[in-house]
């Protein structure tokens, strides 16, 4: 077995280790969510907790891990008689992000069902963690059904397999932490409001710290049990200090005015639900007991926010966590004082309207910037002047985005074998069941009635004695599910002059916002490509983190002619490498553009060209047209014909909008005819 790195020998992070200390201390307080760049001991802390946890008592040979002193009455293993337990060492189960659904919950033992005759159940992972931690590495990967099943457990605290013929319950109660790289996506809301804590780590700037972190994993590799050794006072005393906080937690006193302090700084920040008070309650008070204190202070009050609320206050996955500590300082400030709360100190001024708790902050991102929204109608449509082929030329300063709408579903058309998520449909390794057939390669889900069918007619001339069925490999069926995958959405914007018009280019950031919203919540990758100037450029490679794409999207400036030729030709080559790297992801081409094509020897022909590689490949592509006025040329409805896709207004793309229906998005064989 591997000896893991000890946790205290962790270089600073003192944010990420006090987190998991806590959660230690007081499980209740609900799991630690982990935030940051690699390479930042995220997952080290995380393994080397686990064997600081004190050990756990269970019955004996039971696969759930029932407490002798209060066994589950409801157990599989059950019912069991009264008597000493077995100690045994907290387990730290690890998920992977590609498990399949039995192994989380558990399914029908399928040997002992075709071999015996009976239904016999295999517990998984959630039946394994029970009692200790269940550790997600990359948690914001984790396939959507998967998360729902973690869901469901972390809210009830037990797992309900229902499957196959088994029902089964048993108790789930486990310590939930995750680790994340924000560049590779954000999670589901859900999930990341059941984070008790979150932490934000990065790598140190002190070339000191730095050194020290180098030295001691050097040291670790060269000799783990001699590093681990080193270390073992310290995490003995550390250990001590839990078993301790955890004895003194029953007395800690948590003073209403310590509970008007916590309200006061959840409604401050807006946090929706009451979670975010019931687990700031609770974190302070683990913080009074490891500090070896009864009663709560302002001091823990203000340390549990700064770990409980940055998760929660978020609006969009556009926002960045965080909190503003002058805020929350002065909301501390404003509601300290007796247990009456008399609103504040004597010397305190009165209390601002529009400052904490006088109806909340505006969000950072409202309001105008660079003098206004007004100045849009002042600014000309055609910003095209400046030299020729300049990237630079007649570039205007950022639009700031419109607010962002619901927008119609854009899918794929036919059925696609992709990664899993909420777009289009695709068969799959969960879902719902639509057929077996016999399997390629490796059996991965077997469709147990087909096989137990193909097998049945053969049972005599196979010799059959007793109750077991007799299976050969040529009677195995494979499940055939379908569900819905995630697509590459690849935006390809035109940032010319043509689009300069300040009111313009910001219902089109707010159209490409709300689109990414879109792609946010159906679990798609998404790639930016713009076109301006001379030539086009790949704002932001594929990635499953939107966010970085919206922020590319903000700063994109305006200006120079319109190279459309330019743009799909580098929306082709980013699709073919990505084609090569994952060939059951299918792509969605999302262009935003008024259809003009500009610069160089017949532009618009280039652009007709370029368009047709698309249509010859199948791409589904949808042209999100951005003319105006009171004259339209229809170049993007061409444009659409050329790609052997679909185009839409920006009205049209809205989700309440009247224009037109839901509609799939087509490919070559679509429905949009070709431009003459």
């Amino acid at each position: 077995m591997t000896t893991p790195f000890p946790f205290t020998a962790v270089v600073g992070q003192d944010d990420l280790r006090l987190a998991l200390l806590l959660n230690a201390v007081s499980p209740a307080v609900g799991g630690v969510l982990v935030r940051g760049e690699k390479g930042t001991a995220k997952s080290t802390a995380v393994r080397a907790l686990s064997a600081l946890l004190p050990e756990v008592a269970v019955v004996p040979g039971c696969r759930f891990s029932c407490d002798p002193a209060a066994p589950d009455p409801a157990c599989p293993d059950g019912p069991h008689e009264p008597g000493p337990g077995t100690a045994r060492p907290s387990r730290m189960v690890e998920l992977p992000v590609g498990a399949s659904e039995d192994r989380l919950v558990g399914a029908l033992d399928i040997e002992r069902a075709l071999s015996e005759g009976v239904k016999a159940f295999e517990p998984g992972l959630l039946a394994d963690a029970h009692r200790g931690i269940l550790y997600v590495d990359e948690v914001n990967l984790l396939h959507d059904h998967l998360v729902d099943l973690l869901l469901d457990a972390a809210a009830m605290g037990a797992s309900y397999v229902e499957r196959e013929g088994v029902s089964v319950r048993h108790a789930s109660k486990f310590l939930l932490v995750g680790t994340m790289n924000p560049e590779e996506g954000e999670l589901r809301p859900q999930l990341l409001d059941r984070f008790g804590l979150t932490v934000e780590v990065a790598a140190s700037r002190e070339p000191d710290q730095r050194v020290e972190v180098v030295r001691r994993r050097l040291a670790y590799d060269d000799d783990p049990e001699g590093f681990a050794t080193r270390w073992a006072g310290e995490e003995t005393a550390v250990r001590q200090r839990i078993v301790a906080a955890r004895e003194l937690l029953g007395q800690v006193r948590l003073g209403d005015g310590a509970l008007r302090q916590i309200a006061a700084t959840c409604a401050a920040f807006e946090v929706d639900g009451m979670r975010a008070d019931i687990v700031m309650a609770r974190t302070a008070t683990a913080l009074a007991a490891w500090a070896g204190r009864t009663d709560v202070l302002a001091e823990d009050v203000r340390q549990a926010a700064l770990l409980a609320l940055p998760h929660r206050r978020r609006r969009n996955p556009f926002d960045a966590p965080g909190l503003d500590e002058d805020k929350l300082d002065d909301t501390l400030e404003q509601f300290a004082g007796d247990d009456e709360g008399d609103g504040g100190r004597d010397d305190d001024p009165e209390p601002d309207p529009d400052g904490p708790g006088g109806g909340g902050q505006p969000r950072p991102d409202s309001g105008p910037r660079e003098g206004g929204g007004g100045d849009g109608a002042e600014r000309p449509e055609t910003g095209e002047s400046g030299a020729p082929g300049a990237p630079g030329a007649g570039e205007q300063p950022a639009a700031r985005a419109a607010e962002p709408f619901r927008t119609k579903v854009l899918s794929v058309p036919g059925i696609g074998e992709g990664a899993a998520g909420r777009r289009s449909r695709a068969r799959t390794e969960h879902g719902r069941t639509t057929g077996a057939r016999r399997p390629r390669g490796t059996l991965t889900k077997l469709h147990l009635a087909a096989t137990v069918r193909a097998a049945a007619p053969h049972q005599r001339t196979r010799g059959r004695s007793g109750r077991g069925l007799v299976v050969r490999r040529d009677d195995l069926r494979q499940a055939t599910r379908e569900g819905r995958e995630g697509n590459l959405v690849l935006f390809v914007v035109d940032a010319s002059g043509s689009m300069a018009a300040r009111q313009r280019m910001s219902a089109v950031k707010g159209a490409v916002l709300s689109l990414l919203l879109d792609a946010y919540q159906r679990r798609d990758k998404v790639g930016l490509v713009t076109f301006r100037g001379s030539a086009a450029e790949v704002a932001l490679p594929p990635t499953s983190s939107v966010d970085a794409a919206a922020v590319r999207l903000e700063s994109l400036p305006t200006g120079g002619r319109t190279p459309l030729s330019a743009g799909l030709l580098t929306a082709h080559e980013v699709l073919r490498v990505e084609r090569l790297r994952d060939p059951a992801r299918r792509p969605l081409l999302v262009v935003v553009t008024d259809g003009r094509a500009t610069g160089g020897p017949d532009p618009v022909a280039l652009a007709g060209r370029a368009a047709r590689l698309f249509a010859a490949e199948g791409t589904a592509s949808v042209v999100v047209d951005c003319e105006s006025g009171m004259v339209r040329l229809g170049l993007a409805g061409r444009l659409a014909g050329e790609l052997g896709g679909t185009a839409v207004t920006l009205d049209e793309l809205r989700a309440d909008s009247i224009a037109g229906l839901v509609r799939d998005v087509q490919g070559t064989q679509g429905t949009s005819r070709r431009a003459a």
